[in-house]
């Protein structure tokens, strides 16, 4: 992953690392906070999504929590209304629920995300968003 040199202004945590394109459609950072390791059994990572960044659908085993903690965007459940974010928004996302989320088109999102693992697995990773399931949330 590659390191950027973005404007920190306004961010609790550093930009951190690019995220990987296999997981993310457009311009994501990715900063770890807290590590999977002896007693720790989740991972905790600030991660910021440039205007019309996204992640892949995907799935936890174990749930999910999302802390808006800047910006606006979006958190959809498959074949459910998108539900729009904003800062301070708290997402509690069960496990084994395929979802996405993202940036709004002319706002970027910045949260923290805070996955439980079950065994070596804390999320799966499936197909892209698509640009016409993008719009039709996006607004």
């Amino acid at each position: 992953m590659e390191t950027t040199n973005n404007n920190n202004e306004g961010n609790i945590f550093p930009i951190g690392e690019r995220g990987p394109s296999d997981y993310f459609t457009g311009a994501t950072w990715i900063t770890p906070l807290v590590q999977k390791g002896g007693d720790i059994d989740y991972m905790v990572a600030s991660v910021l999504f440039e205007p019309g960044a996204r992640t892949t659908w995907h799935t936890h085993p174990a749930g999910q929590i999302l802390l808006v903690t800047d910006g606006q965007g979006f958190y959809q459940v498959k074949g459910m209304s998108a539900q729009s974010l904003k800062k301070g928004d708290v997402v509690n996302i069960p496990a084994n629920v395929e979802h996405w989320h993202g940036a709004s088109k002319d706002n970027r999102l910045v949260h923290v995300a805070i996955s439980n693992y079950k065994g070596d697995i804390n999320v799966t990773w499936l197909n892209p968003v698509t640009e016409e399931e993008y719009s039709s949330v996006s607004k």
